[in-house]
């Protein structure tokens, strides 16, 4: 018998959503305890449309970030390499000109903004850290408009049409969580969404949420049950990493048509049972605000007590590439 289904309730938490000028809420039922003291703050998803005309797009980004803090946001993140088409789809060095130093121009007008909002702003940025070295790189800007730090994607992918590593330099800043005003931020990025191993160490670093900015989508030919299946995947293996790890998960993703690549949106927050909080969908570009009451994961790691039980003096073997006689 589990002793969790005699001692929670459900509750739904608010969650608004905004969509090409309109507000929405929506419930989402969740499993919520009594014990520890509330302490909440509000996560704003901005999920922006596909770059298709390869034009600037970091004021369309600063006006968004403007209406999750009138939504009432205080943690808000932008999507994968928000600024730029996803330019990966090519290898070709004329990429290159997408870069920029960090601290740069991007770090600069966001920093001003977080400050006047009085909100931490989650950006990731194509860095030139040096002629022919590029990184995929997030920063986060506090609520007084300092930059805490940069995280530098772990995990390259090289697909069709996902050709990142022409692109990036795998990161070496390890893995990193960012203490801000109102939460500890673990930052990851995309690829690095399908590693367990990243998001438990981020955990362990004492993040009480991450964030995965993020720019994924599909191939026409792949076909539609093909393309749900991949979707479906997508969310559940980060819901997976937010009940492993007892905390809150969120990916932000763009939506709509760039070049051979139809970005599937669907950003989505879920709590620390793997609940979802928000899906944004696959229409449109938008906005959504959840709250996320931290005494969440203290109340589930404390019925579920996955940290206690770890076995780590198994877990040697994991820093090999496999693990088979010969290999």
């Amino acid at each position: 018998m589990t002793p969790f289904l005699t001692r929670c309730k459900v509750a739904p938490p608010l969650v608004c959503v905004y969509t090409l000028g309109a507000i929405v809420s929506t419930s989402f039922p969740r499993v919520t305890m009594s014990s520890a003291p509330t302490r909440e703050f509000k996560l704003g998803l901005v999920q922006m449309a596909a770059n298709a005309d390869d034009h600037d797009a970091l004021p369309d980004a600063m006006a968004e970030v403007r209406k999750a803090a009138a939504l009432g946001a205080q943690v808000v993140v932008l999507p994968e390499l928000f600024r730029a088409p996803y330019f990966c789809q090519t290898m070709t060095p004329e990429n290159f000109r997408y870069a920029e130093t960090i601290p740069g121009p991007s770090t600069d007008a966001l920093g001003l903004l977080a400050a006047e909002l009085q909100v931490v702003i989650v950006a990731s940025l194509f860095e030139r850290a040096a002629p022919g070295l590029y990184y995929n790189t997030t920063v986060v800007l506090d609520a007084d408009g300092t930059c805490l730090g940069k995280y530098r994607k772990s995990h390259i992918p090289d697909d069709p049409l996902y050709y990142e590593k022409f692109h990036f330099t795998p990161g070496d800043t390890g893995y990193q969580v960012f203490d801000t005003r109102y939460a500890r931020v673990g930052v990851l990025i995309c690829w690095d969404q399908w590693y367990p191993e990243a998001a438990r160490i981020t955990a362990m670093l004492g993040a009480e949420v991450i964030v995965y900015p993020t720019a994924i989508g599909t191939i026409d030919e792949e076909g539609p049950e093909q393309h749900r299946m991949q979707r479906e995947a997508w969310q559940t293996v980060q819901r997976g990493h937010a009940i492993a790890n007892g905390l809150y998960v969120a990916a932000v993703n763009r939506v709509g048509r760039e070049g051979e690549l139809g970005f599937w949106g669907h950003s989505f927050a879920c709590g620390p049972q793997g609940e979802f909080l928000t899906d944004m969908g696959a229409e449109n570009a938008g906005i959504a605000v959840v709250s996320c009451d931290l005494k969440r994961t203290e109340e589930t790691r404390n019925i579920w007590p996955y940290f206690r039980d770890r076995r780590i003096d198994t877990y040697g073997p994991i820093t090999r590439r496999y693990i088979r006689e010969g290999l």
